[in-house]
């Protein structure tokens, strides 16, 4: 007589379905348009801007503090990309719209990991690539300027200017995943933020982006208070985090 063999139980992978997305939303990143206008247009900036500053120095002999260079091109690198970044985040689920029922929702996976896929997706794509840049930025200050620049204040810098994308990022998923059209998206997020920033600096907020930026050039030197910088960067990722709920909320009970 046979006996019967013991069938091994496979295991499942409850989170594959959000590697896929993730995954796939990276690959779809990097192939985009606007995240290749926004590298090339980054970079090219960048460039002419050290170009200038250095010739001045050779030119006339005029020192620049490297802090004040630098803490310049990472905050009008951070405003100038506001839009390029909200174009490329305010599309990341409205544009899917059309085949994401299909194609997506109705295999397996739940919306929470399809939202959670495309926000941590554009969280990785755009703040890697802009701290590659920021820190490349940084070497070439060190090596071609003043030298006033601390490494810990440095390091403080990047993870400033990234906690005020990382917000932007996560308010552009969240935009992404409550309107439908995005054209709409985009607007209403641009107003939305540009608006809310122009009232957090009247009002004097503490921690607004508009001060964040501004202390950079006494970061880049050394000069912060680390407890103070803690608190800054927590309500920052604590508002990109309660942004981005708020979205996964809505997403999960909204119709397709």
């Amino acid at each position: 007589m046979e006996t019967p063999t013991a069938t091994k139980a496979v295991r499942i992978n409850r989170w594959l379905p959000y590697w896929a997305v993730f995954q796939a939303d990276v690959r779809q990143t990097l192939r985009s348009w606007v995240y290749r206008t926004w590298v090339g247009v980054a970079v090219l900036a960048a460039l002419g801007y050290f170009l200038y500053h250095v010739g001045i120095y050779q030119k006339a002999g005029i020192i620049q503090q490297a802090s004040t260079l630098v803490s310049d091109l990472l905050r009008w690198t951070a405003l100038g990309s506001v839009t390029l970044i909200v174009v490329l985040t305010a599309g990341a689920i409205s544009s899917e719209r059309g085949t994401m029922a299909d194609s997506v929702l109705s295999r397996g996976i739940s919306r929470y990991q399809y939202f959670l896929g495309k926000w941590h997706a554009r969280l990785l794509t755009v703040l890697s690539t802009y701290l590659i840049m920021g820190v490349l930025a940084l070497v070439a200050g060190y090596f071609l300027l003043h030298e006033d620049l601390s490494l810990h204040g440095s390091l403080a810098a990047l993870v400033t200017v990234a906690a005020v994308l990382a917000f932007v990022i996560s308010c552009g998923v969240t935009v992404s995943a409550i309107c439908n059209s995005t054209v709409l998206g985009i607007a209403a997020l641009w107003i939305g933020l540009y608006g809310a920033g122009f009232i957090l600096s009247v009002l004097s907020v503490r921690y607004s982006p508009d001060r964040m930026l501004a202390m950079l050039p006494d970061v880049l030197r050394g000069y912060f208070n680390l407890h103070t910088f803690g608190r800054m960067i927590g309500w920052s990722a604590l508002a990109s985090c309660g942004i981005a709920l708020v979205g996964l909320i809505y997403f999960g009970w909204r119709d397709v």
